[in-house]
């Protein structure tokens, strides 16, 4: 809906305010009146009232009310076409790298500013202020509302398989709200993430992507107990991993290979093809996934990847050896729960349970998911 209010309106802010009234309304009116046959059209038409409405009383918009009385604004907008063109937006190279996944998240993911800011792992005034200058330049700049032409391509297509690479994690595990993970959101990255592969067949990153967000999503149904709990990966049912979409994204995992063009998320999504294709936990190859990490690190040498790499080297080195990986990150991972939680284990391992303790409760500050923090009070006690 944001999406196809942007194409039409041009103005990010009005178009979110009309979203959220319409929704506000459909929450007003549904429970007396049920919910309508098409919701979506329902919701669609209610924001296009609200903005003729608001236009009407603003004579500088007139030009724009009316496109939006003419035929421009059917109810059957395509919804892929007119997210993907939103996203392409965002994503332009005038705007600052940081500005266009904040804002991506924000225009096109509907996450909130706190969800962004935990994914960056900053603060949230921080991530204000960068979506509301970004808003700005698209406007001031006049940047178009289109999917880019093939010789645009290679500019932006990192900065919008970033974007919905973050979106899916949100989906995922979530960091904010009650529930501990949001499958539709991390449904609705993957299948953006497909619309990429359509739009762009021979980049392998995109392809990759792909394959890592159906190998992540093949095993949802065995991520949580019926009581919500989370499941660690080795004490997961493996026989409920969806091996239909296990083999489709090893078909892809291939295809992206054929194209000689490795990068970051083939390699998780190669991680990820190591712990699908074996038959249990004691089974793993952990030293083919280790040299995995090594491989991930050498092209993205970012903090979390690293950490992750001392997690795959607990189970093939041992936890001390894990630790000393550990510690070394802790100028940069100091309020991300998960470096204090992966210390604890490993602490634990070493028999320092006093020191492990004091990890577990600084992980237990530092999250907001309710599982989590359910598994973490869990080792506590």
């Amino acid at each position: 809906m944001t999406a196809a209010l942007v194409r039409t309106l041009g103005d990010f802010d009005l178009a979110e305010e009309l979203v959220q009234e319409s929704l506000l309304e459909a929450l007003e009116h549904w429970p007396k009146d049920g919910i309508p046959q098409r919701p979506g059209a329902w919701l669609l038409i209610t924001a296009r009232r609200k903005g003729l409405d608001r236009l009407r009383r603003e004579a500088r918009y007139r030009e724009k009310l009316a496109l939006l009385e003419g035929d421009l604004m059917s109810d059957d907008t395509a919804e892929g076409d007119d997210r993907l063109r939103l996203i392409f937006t965002c994503c332009h190279p005038a705007l600052p790298r940081d500005a266009q996944v904040a804002l991506t998240l924000r225009a096109v993911a509907g996450l909130t500013t706190t969800e962004i800011a935990r994914a960056f792992i900053t603060n949230e005034a921080t991530i204000a202020q960068r979506i509301v200058r970004a808003k700005r330049k698209i406007v001031e700049a006049n940047i178009p509302y289109r999917v880019p032409n093939e010789s645009e391509m290679a500019d932006r297509v990192g900065e919008v398989l970033s974007v919905l690479y973050l979106m899916f994690n949100e989906g995922y595990l979530a960091t904010t709200g009650a529930r501990a993970s949001r499958r539709d959101l991390a449904e609705d990255a993957a299948w953006l993430a497909g619309l990429m592969v359509r739009l762009m067949p021979k980049e392998a990153e995109a392809i990759g992507l792909l394959a890592l967000m159906r190998l992540h999503l093949a095993r949802s149904d065995a991520r949580f107990d019926a009581a919500g709990n989370l499941v660690l990966l080795q004490e997961q049912d493996r026989r409920r991993w969806d091996q239909e979409r296990i083999s489709s994204a090893l078909a892809l995992l291939r295809r992206a290979g054929e194209l000689r063009q490795p990068g970051p998320y083939q390699l998780q999504a190669a991680i990820a093809a190591c712990h699908a294709e074996s038959p249990s936990w004691e089974g793993t190859d952990w030293q083919q996934i280790v040299a995995l990490y090594d491989a991930l690190v050498d092209l993205t040498p970012s903090p979390v990847i690293r950490l992750n790499r001392a997690i795959a080297r607990r189970y093939l080195n041992g936890p001390a050896i894990a630790l000393e990986e550990v510690n070394d990150l802790e100028w940069a991972l100091d309020n991300y729960y998960l470096f204090h939680a992966t210390r604890a284990e490993l602490l634990r391992d070493l028999g320092r349970t006093a020191e492990a303790d004091l990890a577990v409760r600084r992980a237990l500050r530092l999250t907001t998911n309710p599982a989590e923090q359910a598994l973490l009070r869990k080792r506590l006690s």
